[in-house]
């Protein structure tokens, strides 16, 4: 159906939760004429592509039905679509992919990397369209108990290159794979600083495009943590989340995704233009 997007720089991809319990902003763009607003506003920000999710995957989350994520997702999707905006939809399950696709979605981002529902990998195939694969180890409510690594970079690598295998294998070819390192999922605070590290050995050695999602996580929070203080409520943490798309962008990323556009919109771009800079000069 369609091929992977590709821009002349790192791509920054915005969020819509349709979600009543999002970690960064549950509740703000619940229903689907503020969700769609949201998209609109989010590329008119800089954003090159619009991931519309109806499930929250934070920490601990349980999960909703079928039904009623479709009734979150698809309005938004097809509206978002009809507007011309590149649209992804971040779902776990079959059935929505291939509903959001026939409603417009170019590229479907599964946080389970096609685990969580044994007809994915086939549903996109089917459907040709490019898929992200996540590094994941279980589902929100329990994934803390399985933060658990000798070398987090090596064992991430291993476990990702067994997903898209599984990916290839259904049908998905390699041209329309994106991987993910997910930070934040299964992973602590110095899980996802040695991810964040080693993005340009992941990217080498995956040998595909890669998405860093870093927008607001705890990790971040542990960072901008002071003395004798908690960490900054996750609105607070855009500022961070922006350097890491820079370092993301230099290191050669495909997309970063973002709750907040605007300043990873230029940190993409300044990244760009100093990499130019370096080539010309060399």
């Amino acid at each position: 159906m369609t091929g992977l997007p590709s821009w002349d720089r790192c791509a920054v991809m915005g969020v819509v939760n349709v979600t009543p319990d999002s970690f960064s902003d549950g509740g703000r763009w619940f229903d689907a004429e503020s969700a769609v607003k949201r998209g609109l506003d989010l590329v008119a920000e800089g954003a090159d592509l619009v991931d519309v999710g109806g499930e929250s995957t934070r920490p601990g989350a349980t999960r909703v039905d079928e039904p009623e994520e479709l009734r979150r997702v698809i309005p938004v999707v097809r509206e978002l679509a009809r507007e011309g905006v590149v649209v992804s939809v971040d779902t776990m399950r079959a059935g929505v992919a291939e509903r959001a696709v026939a409603a417009g979605a170019r590229l479907v981002n599964d946080v389970s990397g096609g685990r969580a529902d044994p007809r994915m990998v086939s549903v996109v195939a089917a459907a040709r369209v490019p898929f992200v694969v996540m590094h994941w180890r279980g589902q929100s409510v329990d994934m803390n108990d399985r933060a658990v690594y000798g070398d987090v970079v090596a064992e991430v690598l291993a476990e990702l290159r067994e997903s898209v295998a599984r990916a290839v294998e259904g049908g998905i070819t390699s041209d329309r794979l994106i991987v993910d390192p997910g930070l934040g999922f299964a992973k602590n605070a110095e899980h996802d600083l040695a991810l964040v590290a080693a993005t340009r050995r992941l990217r080498a050695e995956l040998g595909l495009p890669l998405l860093v999602a870093a927008s607001r996580k705890r990790f971040l929070g542990r960072v901008l943590t002071g003395p004798g203080g908690g960490p900054p409520p996750a609105r607070e943490r855009d500022a961070a989340t922006a350097a890491v798309t820079a370092l993301a962008a230099r290191d050669g990323a495909w997309a970063v995704r973002v709750h907040e556009v605007r300043a990873s919109a230029d940190a993409v771009r300044v990244a760009s233009a100093v990499a130019a800079a370096g080539e010309g000069a060399a």
